[in-house]
């Protein structure tokens, strides 16, 4: 019941930690990280820039992704879950091009081979995802926690204020953290390319770009007959109605004007005697 109204991001967890598993259990983890020197120039294997995100090389990454996925589910039922998979589409792709190009061309070159290392996992994604949470989802209240053992007051308060949504930001911030500086790095791309969609930065056929609706289990041509069978019936109604109206008013005013003529003839008896 937790996934209801949520398909996508049912689908993303139970996936995300089937491959985890299936990966540990088939010994083919050393398939989806990334060695720049290695994987991409002496091998020349580009093939894993789009294989990378498919699943973590350990347990605790695949906890905290699966945690933060669920507890966005909210952008899903605030998009609709054929936005909602378009977006992480786009975004799994660009990501996947993005970040190994300029690791490969810009950053390791720059750092003199400091940055080598991209780790396996959905972190680009999963901090697309969060830059829309964070725009799209207001906090409902906040708490404090005193870092002082002197009694708290609003002019004097010392310690950190925080909201619902900040566990939900730890959570994402330890995952950008876990096999760092190639884990930060995804993280910071899929942030930027988040936000990037969200000022529609991005080309318009990019962000406007949906998946057939089948693909989510919308059936579109049995919604558009069913909404066509309600109109039909709801104008039906409203005819007979106006009929039912129309022969009632009818009645009445044949009513009003037999009346008129009755009191007439009245009147012309009264004043004869």
């Amino acid at each position: 019941m937790s996934f209801t109204n949520a398909p996508v991001t049912r689908s993303l967890v139970y996936g995300l930690v089937a491959f985890s598993i299936g990966a540990s259990l088939l010994d083919i983890k050393h398939y989806f990280y990334i060695l720049i020197d290695i994987h991409i120039w002496r091998f020349h294997q580009a093939w894993r820039a789009f294989i990378y995100q498919l699943c973590y090389t350990n347990s605790s990454e695949v906890l905290f992704a699966a945690m933060t996925l669920y507890n966005m589910r909210t952008v899903e039922h605030l998009w609709g879950s054929r936005k909602y998979a378009s977006f992480i589409i786009v975004t799994f792709l660009i990501t996947s091009i993005c970040t190994p190009t300029f690791l490969t061309l810009g950053l390791r070159p720059l750092t003199f081979g400091f940055f080598n290392y991209l780790p396996a996992g959905p972190t680009p994604t999963i901090f697309g995802i969060l830059a829309q949470y964070h725009a799209m989802i207001p906090h409902m209240y906040k708490y404090r926690l005193a870092t002082s053992a002197s009694p708290p007051t609003n002019e004097q308060f010392q310690g950190l204020t925080f909201s619902n949504k900040s566990y939900i930001y730890l959570l994402a911030v330890q995952l950008a953290l876990f096999q760092w500086p190639g884990s930060l790095l995804g993280a910071l791309m899929g942030w930027i390319l988040g936000y990037a969609w969200r000022v529609e930065a991005l080309p318009p056929s990019l962000t406007k770009w949906r998946l057939p609706g089948w693909m989510v289990g919308i059936r579109t041509q049995r919604r558009s007959e069913e909404f066509e069978g309600l109109r039909r019936r709801l104008e039906g109604e409203g005819t007979s109605s106006a009929t039912a109206t129309g022969v009632q008013s009818q009645s009445d005013g044949d009513v009003g004007r037999r009346r008129t003529m009755g009191q007439q003839i009245m009147d012309q008896f009264r004043g004869a005697f």
